[in-house]
């Protein structure tokens, strides 16, 4: 065994001549172990918060989305799109349409997103899921839109209703007439089939959903498509699946998994994380002043032992280390017994949901903090607090030895 560690062992786990350097030793411990606690739990949350906003996302969104490198639109008939139709990977694929159109009921107007979409859309995401009311279909004789919640109330429309919507697109390579407007639009008619509730505004307060060929023709193209949406085959991981049909459709396109489809809203949760990774380690250090008061108590009490083992041939650098690994020691125990406790804590709380989000109301989307560990999260914890607290045990190990150091010179 290492002979520095052997006496930092024996340190630490022996009884001190002075009660107050055992207190301030537990002490120490204690506040390590509940930074630990705090850094991994708030971590694990941030996971869990993440998770569920893709979960959200992903009634509304594909796995893979295929978009143009350049321009609005592009050909779906190319080599590449045809060849990643036919690939193994891939489920399902959806052609879609999708621009900003102006949106009429009655004596209410409103702009939004019109999207597009062919009969595989359905099958491509969990649409039916998120419906509120109605029930969702493209055309049967006639066309039909479906209406994200908060755009259907801007409208003050169901699904249902006897009169349909008015949906106006400016002519494509066409100025205004400022005689008669109305010719530079393109109009066509929809009837409300559903309102869907994706709980997520930049859907629900934008976003109607109507037939490809409707779509089409409100935007003046023939075959063109703004993007292809993809469902992943089950046995075959997105990632996999993305590098391969990056690999097919090289540089003209852009293939966006679920996360970069809402990179702002996941950027933010990622900066709100490690904003709170900061803050946390903030408090950490602070607590990590207790350590070093309490190596700086061990190493006064213990001058005899040092002038004990220098008799017997240690030289300054081995007693340092004496030292340093006692302090070192001392972060270890709470950083490890604290991630335990964290991971724990977290797995009851995924368990059984013992800590509550809000009231019991059911005002939110779930009923408690969802958390999810992640174990690159809990070793960043672990390496931080082990650093951290290296660099608390540094201090008053080099300051003693260099006191050390001149009275020994003195003598």
């Amino acid at each position: 065994m290492n002979f520095p560690f052997y006496i930092a062992r024996r340190y630490l786990f022996s009884k001190k001549s002075h009660n107050a350097i055992n207190i301030v030793s537990l002490v120490s411990v204690c506040g390590v172990v509940v930074a630990t606690i705090a850094l991994v739990c708030a971590l694990s949350v941030y996971n869990g918060f993440s998770d569920l906003i893709a979960s959200l996302f992903s009634n509304f969104d594909p796995d893979l989305k295929i978009l143009p490198k350049t321009g609005k639109v592009f050909d779906p008939n190319s080599a590449a799109i045809r060849k990643v139709k036919t690939l193994p990977d891939i489920a399902i694929v959806s052609e879609v349409v999708q621009d900003n159109a102006l949106i009429r009921y009655h004596d209410r107007q409103v702009v939004a997103t019109l999207k597009g979409v062919d009969n595989q859309y359905e099958r491509l995401t969990k649409i039916d899921s998120i419906l509120e009311d109605g029930k969702f279909k493209l055309r049967e004789d006639v066309d039909y839109a479906s209406f994200g919640i908060g755009l259907a109330a801007s409208l003050g429309v169901n699904a249902g209703f006897v009169y349909p919507i008015e949906i106006y697109v400016p002519i494509r390579d066409k100025s205004v007439n400022m005689a008669n407007p109305a010719s530079s639009f393109n109009l066509q008619y929809a009837f409300i089939s559903s309102v869907f509730c994706t709980n997520q505004a930049a859907y629900d307060e934008n976003y109607m959903i109507v037939s490809l060929p409707l779509a089409r023709t409100l935007f003046g193209y023939e075959k063109e498509i703004s993007a292809l949406e993809i469902k992943v085959a089950p046995h075959v991981s997105v990632s996999s699946a993305e590098k391969h049909i990056k690999a097919i459709t090289g540089e003209n396109y852009v293939v966006q998994n679920r996360y970069e489809q809402q990179s702002d809203s996941f950027r933010m949760m990622q900066i709100e994380k490690w904003m709170t990774f900061l803050i946390l380690s903030f408090i950490l250090l602070i607590a990590l002043f207790n350590v070093t008061g309490s190596l700086s108590m061990l190493m006064i009490e213990k001058r005899d032992d040092v002038s004990t083992l220098r008799s017997l041939g240690a030289n300054d650098k081995l007693i340092r280390q004496i030292f340093l690994f006692e302090g070192w020691m001392i972060s270890a125990a709470g950083a490890i017994v604290g991630t335990i406790i964290g991971v724990v804590l977290c797995q009851l709380q995924q368990q059984f949901g013992f800590i509550k989000l809000g009231d019991a109301s059911g005002s939110f989307i779930i009923d408690a903090y969802p958390v999810r560990v992640v174990l690159s999260d809990v070793l960043l914890v672990l390496v931080t607090v082990l650093i951290m607290g290296l660099l608390a045990a540094w201090y008053p190990v080099r300051y003693f030895g260099r006191k050390w150091l001149t009275e020994r010179r003195e003598e």
